[in-house]
Formats: structure tokens, C-alpha cells, sequence
């Protein structure tokens, strides 16, 4: 191997590390000063090493946090520094998964409820036909024995659980009521009956309830039944107790009229007694055809009972003076004990009344006053324009209170 080597390459060569990195370098023996390259430009300036004793700052290493997944630090926001409670504002962002790309809105309970939660408000159910939530009638009433039954529904005699006063309870069934007109139709009778309530002759009100098979009307009791059966059960009355009665009936338009309501089926089928004294109070309890009047609208849909409709509700044009025409109808009833329109058939009956004439020929007419049967004919005037009103009814010498109906 040492016969390989050339004498230069023998010789060790000296090197120094200088500031400029590794070049050869000479020393001057003299000062001892290192040397310095004169090739590199003037401006440079030697590299300054740092001061050994003066303390070296740590550099900051942010290390991810171990547990994060993207393996990089956690966002922490400040708060800004412009807000009230010194906590970031609360921005809410819509969720990604919503239709119309904002917030659910998550409802919190009242601050000032009790419970610590929501007030519940209950919304009536959809079937209803009153409009207010299923409310079960037997809470509040128990009810009894049978009074009657109708076309329209049942009447029951019910006890009011907190007083033991005695009610009527007309409940009908919901079956009957298919088609929205329909439902609308109770729904106005019940109206109406509470518009009503309050006023002298008219059935008070107590109230309406619905559950799911039926609606339940609770009512005054009349225990002296229906006037009809008690002028079946009389024949006829007397011209002073006839005028009696007919003042009443009378006082049930003219308040019907006053609160803007025409009633449209008075008769003695739908009026009722008090009590079963001879001086029982007359009681309008069924205003199922009854309506609210509108100003100026003329009314067209036939309606009534055959022998008490008015002519020119068979024409289709009528207004609330049709409930007088009734009226002196019943009242021709109370004197003779037979309608003054009378006839085999509907259609007949319907003729004989657009005719209009009135039997004060056959007996008894013959020995009833003239004021009576003068106050028939304004009564049953065919017509409406010239037909005496319900104020003037009243005022009327044969029916006012001490008139000259006579007892015969």
C-alpha cells in the first residue's frame, strides 16, 4: 500500500476552519490576526457571534393536541371585545338539513309559568261543530227521563250536579248533520238562543256542549208542554185569555225583531208553557229556521209550517213581517180553535192562503168582537208593506194589557 503513495500526498495538509466556512488559511505569526480574504467585497460584514452569556430564547413549538383529529390546534375564540357580557355573539347558522334553510325554532318555557314549561293552549278539534274543544256534558248535568222527541234530536230532563236545580238537555245527534250548511245551522240556532237569552217569553240559555256523537243544548225547563196540545186539550179560549196569550206571542216578535233576529216558524208547536196553570208564561224555546236580519237583503228560501207560512214566503220575496202574519194566525186559532187557512193538501193549503181570504162568517165569528176580528185582518193583511207591525200589535185596544177583549 506505501509504495502507492506519492511524497506530496504523505505530507499532511494543514487546514483551517475559518469564519468564511473551509479554505486554506495562513497565520500571521507576527499579530496573529486571522486572515482576512481580500476577494470578498468590502461591505460584507464578518458574521458577529453571538454573546455567550446572554440568555437565548426558547422557541415557541406549538404541539397539536393529541386528541384532535385534524392534528392541529383547536380554535378558541375570544370573546369580543365590544360586547355587553363579554362573550362572543351568538350567530346562528341555519341547519344544513331544514326545507326552508333557517333555525328550527325551538320553543323554551315561559319564564313565567309555574311548572317550568310551555303553556298549553289547546286548539278546538277539527270535527267540532261549535268550534271549541269536546267537553263532556254529564261532568256538569245529570241527565234524566225523556221529555220529547223530535226530528231534530231528544229532550232530556238533566240535574245540574252543583245546585240540584232542574234543566232540559236537547241533544242531538252529529249523524244528522252531514254537510257543512248543515253544521252551520246549529251552529246559528245556538246563536241565536244565547243573543236571546235574557229577554221576557224567551228560553233561557245555559249552555252548549259537544262531545264526539252529539251536541247538548241545556235550556230552561217548561214542564207545562207545548201550546199546541193545550189548545187541542181547551178548543178555544176565551176572548180576554186569548188576548193573554197573544200578547205574549206578540211580545216574542216584537223582541225577536228588536234584536235583529227573524224567526220565521212561530207556531204552537214550537212554543212552550211555563208551568200547567191556566197562567202559565209562554216560552219560545225553538229557533231552528230563526236568522239573523241583514239590512235591506230581501229573503227567497221557503220556510215554515204549512198553515202558518205567510204568502209572500210562497212568493220568495218576504221579510221579518212574516213572523205577525203567524202570529194572527195562531190568534184565529185561540178564538175558533181552526186555522183560517185550511185545506186537504200542502199544495191547497198553499193556495188558499195566496188567496187570502178569511172565515168570519162560520161560528163562533159571528159572536167574537169587532176589535178582535179587526185586529186579525190587519194581522193577516196579504200585503207585508201594509201589515200591521208587532209595536202596533201591542198597542192594539183588544190586546193591550186592560183592552176591551171581553170574557166570553
Amino acid at each position: 500500500m506505501g509504495a502507492c503513495l506519492s511524497k506530496k500526498e504523505s505530507e499532511p495538509q494543514h487546514r483551517h476552519v475559518g469564519v468564511s466556512g473551509m479554505h486554506n488559511h495562513n497565520h500571521n505569526h507576527k499579530n496573529h490576526e486571522p486572515y482576512v480574504n481580500q476577494s470578498k467585497s468590502s461591505f460584507q460584514q464578518p458574521y458577529q457571534l453571538p454573546n455567550k452569556h446572554a440568555p437565548r430564547p426558547k422557541p415557541i413549538v406549538k404541539k397539536p393536541d393529541t386528541n384532535t383529529i385534524l392534528g392541529k390546534e383547536f380554535d378558541v375564540k375570544r370573546p369580543n371585545t365590544n360586547t355587553i357580557l363579554g362573550k362572543e355573539f351568538d350567530v346562528k347558522r341555519p341547519n344544513t338539513n331544514t326545507i326552508l334553510g333557517k333555525q328550527f325554532d325551538v320553543k323554551r318555557p315561559d319564564a313565567n309559568t309555574i311548572l317550568g314549561k310551555q303553556f298549553d293552549v289547546k286548539r278546538p278539534d277539527t270535527d267540532t261543530i261549535l268550534g271549541k274543544q269536546f267537553e263532556d256534558v254529564r261532568k256538569i248535568y245529570t241527565l234524566g227521563e225523556e221529555l220529547g222527541r223530535g226530528k231534530c234530536g231528544v229532550t232530556y230532563l238533566c240535574t245540574e250536579n252543583s245546585t240540584g236545580l232542574k234543566y232540559a238537555c236537547k241533544s242531538i245527534s252529529k249523524r244528522k248533520f252531514v254537510s257543512k250548511a248543515e253544521k252551520e245551522e246549529i251552529k246559528k240556532e245556538i246563536q241565536i238562543m244565547q243573543h236571546m237569552s235574557g229577554k221576557p217569553n224567551i228560553v233561557e240559555f245555559k249552555g252548549a256542549y259537544e262531545d264526539k256523537k252529539s251536541v247538548h243544548v241545556v235550556m230552561e225547563l217548561c214542564v207545562g208542554g207545548q201550546l199546541f196540545d193545550r189548545i187541542i186539550a181547551k178548543g178555544k179560549y176565551s176572548e180576554r185569555d186569548a188576548a193573554s196569550i197573544c200578547r205574549q206571542i206578540v211580545n216574542i216578535v216584537h223582541i225577536c225583531h228588536f234584536k235583529g233576529v227573524m224567526h220565521r216558524d212561530l207556531k204552537p208547536e214550537n212554543l212552550l208553557l211555563s208551568s200547567e196553570d191556566d197562567k202559565a208564561t209562554i216560552i219560545a224555546t225553538d229557533f231552528g229556521l230563526s236568522v239573523f236580519i241583514e239590512e235591506g237583503k230581501v229573503y227567497t228560501d221557503i220556510v215554515g209550517s204549512a198553515y202558518y207560512v205567510a204568502p209572500e214566503v210562497l212568493r220568495q220575496k218576504y221579510g221579518k213581517e212574516i213572523d205577525i202574519w203567524s202570529a194572527g194566525v195562531i190568534l184565529y186559532i185561540l178564538l175558533c180553535g181552526v186555522p183560517p187557512f185550511w185545506a186537504e193538501t200542502e199544495k191547497e193549503i198553499f193556495d188558499v192562503i195566496l188567496q187570502g181570504h178569511i172565515d168570519f162568517e162560520s161560528h163562533p165569528w159571528p159572536i167574537i168582537s169587532n176589535s178582535a176580528k179587526d185586529l186579525i185582518r190587519t194581522m193577516l193583511t196579504q200585503d207585508p208593506k201594509k201589515r200591521i207591525t208587532a209595536s202596533q200589535v201591542l198597542k192594539h185596544p183588544w190586546l193591550k194589557e186592560g183592552g176591551n177583549a171581553y170574557d166570553n
